[in-house]
């Protein structure tokens, strides 16, 4: 059994979704369904929602733009 891409995408969306709002990860997990399909992976059946509300598009493209400059 293993983890599928979307599984690990979920997750990391919830750990996203925690640390944008500064909220602990452990109920978000707690609350998560999950599927095993006929190969034996895992799949997340709700899915976290991450909201921006109240985050400008440009805030997040300069951030991202100066995280990518840092990185090279």
């Amino acid at each position: 059994m293993k983890l599928s891409n979307q599984a690990l995408g979920a997750l990391m969306m919830a750990l996203q979704k925690c640390l944008l709002e500064e909220t602990d990860i452990i109920p978000l997990l707690q609350a998560t369904d999950w599927e095993l399909d006929d190969d034996g992976d895992l799949y997340i059946v709700n899915p976290p929602v991450v909201n921006f509300e109240g985050i400008e598009v440009d805030s997040v493209s300069n951030f991202v733009e100066e995280v990518l400059t840092e990185e090279n």
